[in-house]
């Protein structure tokens, strides 16, 4: 009778450093999807601020070509003189200038486009932020209930615990690679 207590409370230890294995794994999971959501956080705050500057530029640049324009057009409509048809000349060249300068990627129009490129990075980080928020919240529970494992001696909820790590992988894995392709949030 004392060899069967024995065998059966080494299963028991064996079953509890399973358990253990599973729980530092999961603690692994999350600081990799903690470390990541953080990183894709401060991404997506580092292009929302690209993109706001951006347009605050573009509508500088609209602000400028529209007071140039306007100038022209007052000029032209008082019959100028040579001189200020010269003075209109460069003013509409300026203003046309504001509207692309592909050489500076300055225009109105490089602008407008780099900044939807900068929404576009913001999106995705934030996409991938929530992906492994996700995964940290669905980790921890599952650290939680392998912890409780140990405890209640009930082996359903270590492996409730393992397959909660495992779909804190996947949303990882979502986050990294595909953030804009499930849409929770």
């Amino acid at each position: 009778m004392s060899a069967g207590h024995g065998h059966g409370h080494g299963e028991h230890g064996s079953g509890n450093k399973r358990v253990a294995l599973l729980i530092s794994v999961l603690a692994l999971v999350l600081a990799f999807s903690e470390t990541l959501g953080k990183a894709a956080q401060t991404n997506a705050i580092a292009y929302n601020v690209e993109a706001s500057n951006l347009w605050a530029f573009f509508q500088a640049k609209t602000i400028r070509q529209t007071v140039l324009r306007t100038a022209a057009e007052e000029v032209e409509s008082a019959s100028p003189s040579e001189t200020q048809k010269k003075q209109v000349a460069k003013w509409k060249e300026t203003a046309q200038r504001y509207q692309s300068e592909p050489e500076t990627g300055e225009g109105r129009d490089q602008l407008a486009a780099r900044a939807k490129e900068a929404e576009k990075k913001r999106h995705q980080s934030m996409a991938a932020y929530h992906h492994y928020e996700s995964a940290s919240a669905a980790v921890q529970i599952g650290i939680v209930l392998a912890s409780a494992a140990i405890i209640a001696e009930m082996a359903v909820l270590a492996g409730i615990g393992a397959a909660l790590g495992l779909v804190g992988i996947a949303f990882c894995v979502i986050g990294a690679f595909f953030p804009t392709a499930v849409h929770l949030f």
